[in-house]
């Protein structure tokens, strides 16, 4: 058997490849939506994917079952457990629609769905026997019910799809799941998550890229209270102090439980010179997107471009900072060349931002004046801003620069009702980026904002200044 892992560190992601050395076919288990990289696999493998599958209708990023589907011609697997309110949508009519129990059969290799809600109502883990060395299964695919050290949180439908209290039904049905379906496997069993350290669907996530059941029975903090069978606890521990849910995650939602669009070959990008791209910015025909660090555009800046500074976080980014369901013109990047432009395009497509057809290799004659900035010292002496902190809230509860309304960046311009229209906004976070981030997009909702020169620690650094704290 052959398996690999393909993990995207912009948005904590893992997918899977398994394949079948006897007969040289493979499946793809959660993939991402630029799926060139299952492609290369598959040929430098000398194998076909017959077979893609996911474990559950993700909110963090638009899958790629589709699209895989689409370029090779495999069948696609989904979920049919959950109730009417969580099938999947006419986009996957020509689907297997798997009970717990079914089993897919790929060579020697044989994946039972295992219906573990929680999460979502619909989840399915999977189990996997390599037929070849064993009739038992060895590894379980957890998707989004056991991570490492940590559990699928099940409070995301009420944060980001619209449900109410769904949370507490979820964390029972959590709870059940791990001991109908996890505890009782062997501990040799090999868990593969779909997700790592940094993901918004849980907590606490190890950077371990796998675990066991044996592991994690003894070592992950939920486990005394399910052995102990105390539900009460459990619930309790789960749902507190969960991340800030991203808002684009409803989006997410939405689309990949209908059918995600599906893209096929991509063109390649336009390469505009500063002189044909200008016009264009003027009229507001295209948005630009500003991949320098945050702080060069202090001096000199492009009016109404997008900051998205972290080439490795982009498409974490441009999901924070453009709505695709508000706003339609395309997007241009400043790239160093075509190919660096194609990686920008697929870390966006994953967040199904898929209008970025083009790049410049050059800022001449497009600069402008800088993008407004506040030093620490000058925002000491006005009182008159409406100081944002659009950090988490774990990083808010640790302290906060005194008189600021925290906005996460994550849902910044989907909460305008909470910002002023009279007053400077001035943004602040850990290190600038995600001020910077957070601060042009409001811009292009018309708002007058200024980004904090300096981050919350320059500001606690200071003598005299002492961070707030909410109150219990």
């Amino acid at each position: 058997m052959l398996l690999e892992h393909i993990y995207d560190p912009d948005l904590a992601q893992g997918s899977y490849f398994f394949g079948c050395q006897a007969n040289n076919t493979a499946i793809v288990v959660d993939p991402r939506r630029d799926i060139q990289v299952y492609l290369d696999m598959a040929e430098a493998e000398g194998m076909e994917i017959i077979g893609v599958t996911e474990t559950h209708i993700h909110a963090d990023y638009l899958s790629g079952t589709l699209e895989l589907a689409n370029a090779t011609g495999a069948q696609v697997y989904v979920s049919d457990e959950g109730g009417p309110d969580w099938l999947y949508g006419e986009g996957f009519d020509d689907a297997v629609r798997m009970k717990h129990g079914h089993k897919i059969s790929i060579g020697n290799i044989t994946f039972e769905a295992v219906h573990t809600p929680g999460h979502t109502p619909e989840h399915m883990a999977f189990l996997v026997t390599d037929g070849a060395q064993a009739s038992e299964p060895g590894f379980m695919l957890s998707g989004d019910f056991v991570f490492v050290g940590d559990l699928g949180r099940p409070d995301l439908l009420d944060e980001a799809a619209g449900g109410v209290d769904t949370r507490f039904v979820g964390a029972q049905q959590l709870f059940a799941s791990l001991r109908e379906h996890f505890l009782p496997l062997p501990d040799y069993v090999q868990v593969l998550p779909a997700h790592g350290a940094g993901s918004a669907c849980g907590k606490a996530l190890g950077a371990v890229p796998t675990t066991t059941v044996g592991y994690e029975r003894n070592f992950s903090w939920w486990a005394p209270f399910v052995q102990n069978n105390d539900i009460g606890g459990f619930v309790n521990e789960l749902l507190n102090s969960q991340p800030d849910a991203h808002a684009y995650f409803a989006r997410m939602k939405v689309q990949n439980r209908q059918g995600p669009a599906i893209l096929g070959e991509l063109p390649e990008l336009t390469e505009y010179t500063p002189a044909e791209l200008k016009p264009l910015l003027d009229h507001d025909d295209k948005i630009f997107v500003d991949t320098r660090h945050h702080t060069e555009r202090y001096d000199a800046a492009v009016a109404g471009a997008l900051s998205i500074a972290d080439a490795s976080k982009a498409a974490t980014h441009i999901a924070w900072a453009y709505n695709p369901e508000d706003e339609h013109r395309d997007l241009v990047i400043l790239a160093q060349d075509a190919e660096d432009a194609a990686r920008y395009r697929d870390h966006f497509i994953r967040v199904g931002v898929d209008g970025l057809t083009g790049f410049t290799t050059s800022l001449d004659g497009l600069l402008g004046q800088g993008v407004p900035v506040m030093s620490v010292d000058e925002l000491a002496e006005n009182d008159d801003v409406f100081l944002l902190d659009v950090r988490n809230n774990t990083e808010f509860a640790e302290g906060y620069i005194p008189g600021a309304e925290r906005v996460p960046v994550s849902r910044v311009i989907w909460d305008l009702s909470k910002l002023p229209d009279d007053a400077t906004i001035v943004t602040y976070c850990a290190s600038g980026r995600r001020a910077a981030v957070g601060a042009s997009a409001l811009r292009r909702y018309g708002y007058d904002v200024a980004e904090l020169d300096g981050n919350f620690n320059s500001w606690a650094a200071k003598p005299g200044n002492v961070p707030a704290r909410p109150r219990a």
